[in-house]
């Protein structure tokens, strides 16, 4: 078991290794109307080609919210080891195996629009802890994702926020209050 996991956490920022990945597919139309579909976006925009050029697009532009849709990998594709999942592994080893999200912050520098193959390129930014939460003691860890399009201009990018905790050390008087 890994003592301390900021020390190893740390010198991974330090590497600044990236995990890179791209797009299987383009953006394209029929996704994007899955997209918008499934989020209940009505934006004409990403329907109607003439609504987006009058907008000043070349065609109908994605849902901005769905920017890390089209770099998902498939649950079925081999898992790469990168230094993000080393990161990962080094508090769930350490005892910190409990993980929940805590936010995630997107900026938009432009919409995608069919045709766009992104790649991401993400990195492990940050570790903070140990802190102690209501969920346990624990080490919150910040990825940035930045997103670029087949001609490596930037697009978009996701800060990704968890908390990896040991909840069998939760302070005493929170589980006095389950009780």
């Amino acid at each position: 078991m890994i003592s301390d996991p900021l020390t190893s956490v740390t010198a991974i920022i330090e590497r600044g290794h990236e995990r890179v990945s791209v797009a299987r597919d383009t953006v394209n139309r029929p996704m994007i109307h899955h997209l918008c579909e499934a989020l209940g976006d009505t934006d004409a925009r990403c329907f109607d080609p003439d609504v987006a050029r009058a907008a000043g697009y070349s065609d109908v532009i994605a849902p901005v919210s769905a920017l890390q849709v089209w770099n998902m990998t498939n649950p079925s594709e081999p898992e790469i080891r990168t230094d993000v999942e080393d990161a990962y592994s080094a508090v769930s080893d350490a005892g910190y195996s409990a993980v929940v999200a805590v936010n995630s912050d997107q900026e938009y520098d432009r919409a995608l629009v069919p045709g766009d193959l992104l790649t991401a390129h993400e990195r492990v930014e940050s570790i903070v802890g140990p802190k102690t939460t209501g969920l346990g003691e624990g080490y919150f860890i910040t990825t940035l994702v930045t997103y670029t399009d087949q001609n490596d201009v930037r697009v978009g990018t996701m800060r990704f926020r968890t908390l990896w905790y040991d909840p069998s050390k939760r302070d005493t008087a929170d589980r006095k209050e389950e009780r």
